[in-house]
């Protein structure tokens, strides 16, 4: 017996804005042209409930199916709209992925293509895994849509804000040759203004450490992002989301790295594990410090007290107070960052060409590649 080709579309819509409607309109217009294909809308009950409820049912194909996926958000919240979707955003994935395996089950081979909202990254991961294509549906105009192909090349060529150049035209962009600097979006963060929180994956303070922390940042008013797992979020002072959800965002994991090396970072809150005090260097960003166990304590004092490039945070635990006295002087004291940018030079000269790292590698490929 022959196996059924695969007919099925899965439709991915982000449920916030004006993202979901748009969406739907093209796979209605989809579903009318290819009526033998099943189009499957997963989005979150309030958001189908708007898109279905607002279209009449004589406009919508019966090869249309809506499906409904966990929004993430606690059946008792009543918080701010914007905490609802940071609720929404750490169990987007997960909950999608969910959704979607729910209803196939174990026919995931009658998907034969995936349409996304370009929000819904992960697509592209579910249809490489079927062996499928994804077409990624983006809601807002072209030339927004330009700016981040060519965003390396624009940083690289302009600096945003003002500085005199604001009517100047992106002529190096194509399709951008009437849009000046000024249009372009700037950075949400001013340099060297935001703090990030990670204490790694073996060490999390104590739950009156968080909570004082989390006062602490509040209190200052600092612009933070902080690594923290979902689990953990509850020992949070109650509203806290709600209160900074302008001014902050928490996600269970971050890419460090890459935050590290953005420039709207100005202090990293860390455990000071060895590998963190490397990525912080590198990126020239001061720390605080507030170790836990291991090595740790000795690199909190090169950090703090021999190196110069960040502070240990007082008495060695969380308080509300410690936490903002240190916020304020890593961020606004600029000694700090100085000292750091001197080490980061450094750091960088160590695996040139002629650095003591790359020589040291090449003595150690010698030795390991020696016939």
């Amino acid at each position: 017996m022959a196996s059924k080709k695969p007919n099925h579309v899965v439709v991915m819509a982000f449920p916030y804005g004006t993202h979901a409607m748009p969406l739907f309109n093209l796979v209605r217009r989809l579903a009318i042209q290819a009526p033998t294909l099943t189009f499957s809308f997963f989005s979150t009950s309030k958001s189908n409930q708007s898109v279905f409820g607002t279209s009449s049912n004589d406009n919508i194909p019966s090869n249309i199916k809506s499906y409904d996926v966990d929004d993430g958000v606690p059946k008792d919240f009543t918080g701010h709209h914007m905490a609802e979707m940071i609720f929404f955003l750490k169990s987007m994935v997960e909950n999608y992925k969910n959704g979607i395996h729910s209803v196939y089950g174990d026919e995931m081979k009658m998907i034969k293509c995936f349409i996304c909202d370009s929000f819904m990254y992960f697509g592209s991961d579910m249809a490489d895994e079927l062996g499928v294509p994804m077409v990624s549906f983006w809601t807002a105009g072209p030339c927004s849509l330009s700016t981040h192909f060519y965003t390396d090349l624009i940083r690289q060529s302009i600096t945003l804000g003002p500085n005199g150049r604001e009517e100047e035209i992106i002529d190096f962009v194509p399709g951008l040759s009437l849009i000046r600097i000024r249009d372009l979006q700037e950075d949400k963060q001013s340099p060297n203004s935001v703090a990030y929180i990670s204490f790694g994956t073996l060490t999390t303070p104590p739950p009156h450490e968080l909570a004082a922390l989390a006062e602490g940042l509040e209190e200052s008013g600092v612009p933070f992002l902080w690594s923290l797992k979902d689990h953990l979020v509850c020992q949070l002072p109650n509203g806290f989301l709600e209160r900074t959800s302008k001014t902050g965002f928490i996600v269970p994991w971050t890419p460090q790295q890459r935050v590290l090396g953005h420039h709207a970072v100005g202090v990293f809150v860390t455990h000071c594990g060895w590998n963190s005090v490397m990525e912080s260097i590198t990126a020239g960003v001061p720390m605080i410090c507030r170790p836990f166990f291991g090595d740790q304590r000795i690199n909190c004092r090169m950090v703090s007290d021999v190196w110069g490039i960040g502070t240990r945070i007082k008495d060695g635990v969380f308080t509300k107070d410690g936490t903002k006295d240190c916020l304020d002087m890593i961020l606004y004291e600029e000694k700090f960052r100085e000292r750091i940018g001197a080490l980061r030079s450094l750091a960088k000269h160590a695996v040139g060409l002629e650095g003591s790292s790359t020589k040291n590698f090449n003595t150690l490929a010698e030795i390991v590649c020696k016939d």
